[in-house]
């Protein structure tokens, strides 16, 4: 019998942890995709950091490293470089990226770090209880913020892929989502973009998804991904902010 479609070898046999609705499954799938395409899930290195994905080390069927909250890419730095030809990668979230860990991205991304990163947006602290993030959207209710997220206390949501784009050394930035299988078929396109580019030895290369988060929203899944489309894409545009051709 033909085999018309079968799981990615990229991916091992162990059930994800996520809440339902949540679509960092379909995320690890498109990355895990990408790397059997690709012919790299045996060359590949990925970096898990503190967060909702901090166990990807038992979903990802490739060499996997953990690190602080964080500090992903300062790892990642370190892999890279003792591992050139190695496909070197981090699965971060909004939390670790864009809060603690910004710092670290932003140098890896100016020192042009020639890894790949994978920046889950749901717009709030997941794994820890719900908390305001960096991309919590003016008045969005977080555990932190009960009466919504207040422009004049916290300031504006930080978009990550904008204020990347003007780095010189990196090479490409896109936002993308993965609400309907349509976007999901356009971040695959990106995610594997971004690969290809670091194997070729061009720089630092990110992909940033919107993400849903049920749980801490206070949605259920198809409310979520209404939400999403509504309130996060208006704010957080999907779009290409980077390429090779601009560098």
């Amino acid at each position: 019998m033909a085999v018309i479609f079968e799981k990615t070898k990229a991916l091992t046999d162990k059930t994800f942890h996520y809440c339902p609705g949540c679509t960092h499954g379909i995320i690890h799938r498109l990355v895990a995709e990408v790397l059997e395409e690709l012919n790299l899930t045996d060359n590949a290195i990925g970096v898990a950091p503190v967060g909702c994905s901090v166990f990807a080390y038992d979903y990802f069927n490739c060499d996997m490293h953990e690190a602080a909250h964080g500090r992903a890419p300062a790892v990642a730095t370190g892999i890279k470089r003792v591992h050139p030809d190695n496909a070197v990668f981090t699965y971060q979230g909004d939390g670790d990226l864009a809060s603690i860990g910004c710092a670290e991205i932003v140098h890896a991304a100016m020192r042009g770090e020639k890894f790949t990163t994978i920046f889950v947006n749901n717009a709030i602290y997941g794994m820890t209880g719900g908390q305001m993030a960096p991309t919590t959207l003016i008045g969005q209710k977080a555990t932190t913020a009960p009466l919504g997220r207040d422009e004049n206390h916290a300031g504006l949501p930080l978009k990550v892929s904008e204020m990347l784009a003007t780095i010189p050394k990196a090479v490409f930035v896109e936002r993308v989502s993965v609400h309907d299988v349509k976007h999901i078929n356009q971040a695959k396109k990106a995610i594997k973009k971004a690969f290809q580019l670091q194997m070729e030895g061009k720089g630092f290369t990110l992909v940033e998804v919107l993400s849903t988060c049920p749980t801490n929203w206070g949605k259920t899944p198809v409310e979520s991904l209404k939400w999403l489309q509504e309130n996060m894409m208006p704010y957080f545009p999907l779009g290409n902010f980077r390429t090779p051709e601009e560098v």
